[in-house]
């Protein structure tokens, strides 16, 4: 398993990892500009950001809270019986993942279609009769591009789940070599990380006030 442009199995899995962890600190560079904005903006529009917080479902967001963590947790015992060389399990644990993932995103989609049912996609149909509605439509505009962003990686996410489980039925990974689920459990745990905060911005009436 180990490549040519390395000089020992744990060279090869440092790097891997390393790898990793910088691409999720672009990650968090490009999460944290649109955190920043959206506390800026906020500050300045807390009454129709309130507003714009009101509308959404505790309930829908709560379960799919509860989903993601399902999901860390079903990553975490893929990686930790990929250490102990139970690859069946592996396999099975990372299609559990990908299949909770998927969960979630239709929960997510769902939100969006309520959304669009009741009037409120900024820039296509946006209705709101109080007087802080433009604050509200901004609210919007950094709920779906920031959920929607969420939602990409996600689908990334799961993608990748799916091939790695493919590519362990086949047997590419064994006890010895499996840094490739250590990298993209890396990934799938950041994206779940983001959403909490996510969660917490958008979900939680008690930030809003």
């Amino acid at each position: 398993m180990l490549r040519e442009q390395y000089g020992t199995p744990e060279q090869q899995r440092e790097t891997a990892t390393i790898g990793m962890w910088i691409f999720l600190a672009t990650e968090v560079m490009l999460f944290g500009a649109l955190f920043t904005a959206f506390s800026v903006y906020r500050m300045y529009h807390t009454p129709g950001f309130d507003e714009g917080s009101a509308d959404m479902s505790i309930v829908l967001g709560s379960i799919n809270t509860a989903v993601l963590i399902t999901s860390s947790l079903t990553m975490a015992l893929a990686i930790y019986s990929a250490a102990l060389g139970k690859m069946v399990r592996t396999y099975w644990l990372l299609l559990a993942t990908a299949a909770i993932g998927l969960v979630f995103l239709a929960i997510k989609f769902t939100e969006y279609y309520q959304h669009y049912l009741a009037h409120k996609v900024p820039g296509i149909w946006f209705e709101s009769s109080s007087p802080h509605a433009p604050a509200m439509q901004m609210f919007y505009v950094f709920y779906f591009v920031m959920t929607g962003l969420h939602a990409l990686h996600m689908t990334i996410g799961i993608t990748l789940v799916v091939v790695f489980a493919l590519r362990t039925a086949a047997g590419s990974f064994n006890s010895e070599y499996y840094t490739p689920l250590e990298a993209i459990g890396l990934y799938w745990h950041f994206v779940d990380i983001i959403w909490v905060f996510l969660f917490a911005i958008f979900y939680i009436s008690g930030l809003h006030k």
